[in-house]
């Protein structure tokens, strides 16, 4: 990864001097979000979510591999994702940046193993055949918070994906396609999804930082929560410790947040489904 330019000293004064009055660079208050759009695309399952100027496209596609022998009831779920100079000139194409390993490790945390995904009902014919889900993060701008933004993306792609409908006869497996049977949709426990936080030194939390304020904040705080109220995920990588009343605040304010987001995603899944047509049987 290329090292990135410090930003001047100037600018760092006058970021930590309006965030002192409560205010922030791009007009939105500490706890404000920017504004989430998604794009869905032509096939089911892929997904572009907007965080402001940050983008991260998701895609999800789906194939029949063996199980596990010690697990033959259970499918996969594999999540791979790819930054490179699309998303901002400091990342390396062909090369993991330590971003990009975060991001990945704190989504198989937060969706597969957090049981998000039904994987035993991936399951079509135990021990012999059941389905792989391969979720695809393409990270195509970076202005700060891809990590909210990528698990908005990837929860958007799996409720929008569907996967073929399949009938078991004895040991044999029918594969219908969607002009034959409707597609089935994936049996879903929960939708978490990340908030991040970045703190500064004797100011309060603020949410959804830019990519000025990560490079200047002291240390971010990444929480992950369902609209159950559940805490999936609390990460917490070096930077200003915090007390046990500081956390506590930020998953209050957490728990409205993943209500809102969530109840975003589900309009956004409703209107593109009016719009879409999709096979009968």
């Amino acid at each position: 990864m290329v090292r990135e330019i410090d930003p001047p000293t100037i600018q760092k004064d006058f970021l930590l001097a309006a965030l002192a009055e409560g205010k922030r660079l791009d007009g939105r208050i500490p706890l404000e979000q920017r504004k989430v759009e998604y794009i869905f695309g032509e096939e089911l399952g892929t997904v572009e979510c907007r965080l402001g100027k940050t983008a991260v496209l998701a895609q999800v596609s789906a194939s029949i591999v063996k199980p596990r022998d010690d697990r033959p009831y259970e499918g996969f779920l594999l999540i791979n994702s790819e930054i490179g100079p699309m998303a901002s000139s400091v990342y390396e194409s062909g090369r993991s940046s330590d971003s990009e390993i975060l991001i990945t490790r704190l989504l198989e945390k937060s969706i597969r193993r957090t049981e998000a995904i039904d994987r035993e009902a991936l399951c079509i014919l135990a021990g012999e055949k059941v389905w792989q889900l391969r979720l695809t993060l393409h990270f195509l701008s970076d202005s700060g918070n891809l990590l909210d933004c990528a698990s908005m993306a990837s929860m958007a792609a799996l409720r929008h994906f569907r996967k073929p409908e399949v009938e078991v006869i004895g040991d044999e497996v029918i594969i219908h396609s969607p002009e034959e049977r409707a597609p089935v949709p994936l049996a879903i426990h929960h939708t978490p999804l990340c908030l991040t936080f970045a703190y500064f030194e004797n100011l309060p939390p603020i949410l959804d930082p830019t990519h000025l304020e990560t490079t200047l904040c002291s240390g971010t705080l990444t929480v992950t929560m369902n609209a159950q109220r559940e805490i999936c995920v609390l990460s917490k990588a070096g930077g200003t410790p915090l007390a046990a009343e500081e956390i506590m605040g930020v998953v209050t304010v957490g728990v409205e947040r993943v209500r809102e987001m969530v109840k975003g995603i589900e309009e956004a899944l409703d209107t593109d489904k009016e719009g879409r047509v999709v096979e009968v049987r």
